[in-house]
């Protein structure tokens, strides 16, 4: 998994997406992007892709395509018009994007893998201006998002951001 991080002005968001998938399907990879304020650190995107690649080879996935099931997990949802909301919006957009070849995991092609990834990785740059977004998140649009409450956060040992991979990660045990 390689992540990449800027910034977009998005004229239009469907647009934009075209974009990236056409990048990933020239690469042989999924890409997909979220709005930086959504996403509290690396762990988070980790955890989300580590749950979308298990129900993708188990056959138990939510949606059809790899990177909605990617942020269906990053949003701890099963609705897809509800997990949207992380995904890139018009405008000034911080933007975090992961790129993942998830059907080529055999030793044999771990290095053509790995290549498109970089590649991959490379035209996504191109299509952002660089910046540092990955942990720059929105505490309160997080907290509303995801629905963590006062009342949880002190009840927790962690901070916000382990409360986020809690619902992440909660998210195959309420299918």
């Amino acid at each position: 998994m390689q992540v990449v991080e800027g910034t977009a002005d998005i004229d239009d968001v469907g647009s934009f997406v075209e974009t990236l998938s056409a990048i990933g399907d020239r690469h042989g990879v999924t890409v997909q992007a979220f709005d930086a304020r959504y996403v509290v650190d690396r762990a988070h995107l980790e955890l989300a892709v580590d749950l979308a690649t298990r129900a993708h080879g188990r056959g138990d996935t939510i949606a059809e395509d790899f990177g909605v099931e990617i942020l269906l997990y990053a949003a701890g949802r099963r609705q897809i018009n509800r997990a949207l909301t992380m995904g890139v919006s018009e405008g000034a957009c911080p933007v975090v994007a992961v790129i993942i070849d998830h059907k080529r995991t055999d030793s044999h092609v771990g290095k053509r893998n790995q290549n498109g990834i970089e590649a991959a990785a490379s035209d996504v740059r191109e299509q952002l201006t660089a910046a540092s977004t990955l942990g720059e998140y929105d505490e309160g649009r997080v907290r509303s998002f995801f629905d963590v409450t006062d009342t949880e956060l002190a009840a927790t040992a962690g901070g916000l951001p382990d409360a986020v991979r809690e619902r992440v990660a909660l998210l195959p045990v309420e299918k």
